[in-house]
């Protein structure tokens, strides 16, 4: 591959995403049982990426963290944006990185290593601007594309539905050009989008499109975190050993000789499954998770050090960092009505999403769609509903 750097974005908060993000980037956020952005990154390694930009803003310190300055021995630089004022001004910030040719790309997608070498061969071919197009039944989420002859030739922000069936993939590759052309777009509301470049640059007919059919899930509203599990389950992107098909068991996990784990489903380290318990399938336990002696964990997303205690049912629950839901906790799963902000989301697959350092106290209950924020305190038998602020205590 000819290209050897690539500009990860990974500086915004996903604000669709909260509560989950209100202490970490969204690109932090769990794929099965991993951050989006280690997966973001496995993909430019696997495809001969020899030096990888970070460019990092929202809680920057937990993508620092994290990765440091190398992963799986590929330096990795960090870019910071101190105010997020969108994703072409993001891409400014790496202007002093980079000095030739780069692959952009969002750290918040899932893709695979083979649509990062057809962008990147593509652009060898011309010298040309060039971005992945994805086809897709339902655009009106995404920004659509026309393509004709190989160029791009129409860039649509939400269209409505049934009008397109391209969409713009999010991966780029650019000469350095990009960064001038960045600076001589207007701001829009004070910000600087690389869509809005890009409007120019089609204008002018000098973006390539490549049609690409590898893996592209994209995490926008809390239950598509299930989706993207869902998708690295299958594909077995995880690291631990497998015992046995589709189900990866870290070493150092312990998981009771009566318990039952239904594949896919991914038990991370020092994880503890008590008897009787039935995890999965499409199921990931993070770091340090403990499932109490007859629970029910199934299509659900446990992130790290989270306890859930005996008798209790999780079905499509995502919870946080650090969440402990006591003895006979129950979320009966969706479909449900999801208020995300001001917006009401009708018949979505979601149980409950339960942040960072929640605690339940026993016997609770989540209606279905419930959004609990972080530094909640559920008394013993309450029954939640709906979306619950963070730092707030429910009581019978």
């Amino acid at each position: 591959m000819d290209i050897d750097t690539a500009v990860v974005l990974a500086a915004g908060e996903g604000t669709r995403l909260r509560p989950l993000t209100r202490n970490r980037p969204k690109p932090m956020l769990p794929a099965a049982n991993r951050p989006i952005l280690e997966h973001v990154f496995d993909a430019l390694v696997d495809a001969g990426v020899e030096e990888l930009i970070a460019v990092v803003g929202y809680k920057r310190d937990r993508v620092q963290d994290h990765f440091g300055p190398t992963y799986r021995g590929v330096p990795v630089t960090y870019a910071i944006q101190h105010k997020q004022l969108g994703s072409g001004h993001a891409l400014l910030q790496a202007r002093d990185s980079v000095d030739g040719p780069a692959l952009v790309l969002n750290g918040d997608r899932l893709i695979d290593a083979g649509t990062v070498e057809a962008v990147a061969e593509t652009f060898s071919q011309s010298g040309n601007a060039t971005m992945s197009v994805v086809e897709r039944q339902d655009t009106s989420r995404y920004g659509a594309v026309q393509v004709r002859d190989g160029y791009i030739t129409d860039l649509v922000e939400k269209p409505r539905e049934g009008d397109y069936r391209l969409i713009n993939g999010g991966v780029y590759a650019f000469s350095p050009d990009i960064f001038a052309a960045i600076q001589d777009t207007p701001r829009q509301a004070g910000e600087l989008a690389l869509t809005d470049t890009l409007a120019t640059l089609v204008d002018e007919e000098r973006v390539r499109g490549v049609e690409v059919d590898g893996m592209w899930v994209d995490a926008t509203y809390p239950w598509d975190l299930l989706i993207v599990a869902r998708e690295v389950l299958a594909r077995g992107r995880v690291v631990e050993s497998a015992r046995r098909e589709q189900v990866w068991i870290a070493d150092s996990a312990r998981v009771h000789n009566e318990a039952v784990l239904q594949g896919p489903v991914v038990v991370g380290p020092d994880c503890e499954v008590g008897p009787d318990a039935v995890i999965g399938p499409d199921t990931a336990l993070g770091r340090t998770v403990t499932v109490g002696a007859n629970s029910v964990v199934q299509n659900s997303i446990l992130d790290a050090d989270t306890r859930v205690d005996p008798g209790s049912t999780l079905l499509d629950t995502v919870t946080g960092q650090d969440v402990h839901l006591g003895a006979t906790t129950v979320v009966p799963g969706g479909p449900a009505d999801v208020q995300v902000g001001t917006r009401i989301f009708e018949d979505q697959r979601l149980g409950a999403v339960i942040a960072d350092r929640t605690r339940a106290r026993g016997d609770v209950s989540f209606t279905p769609g419930s959004l609990v924020g972080p530094n909640v305190t559920l008394d013993a038998g309450v029954t939640v509903r709906g979306n619950v602020r963070e730092d707030s205590e429910v009581t019978r």
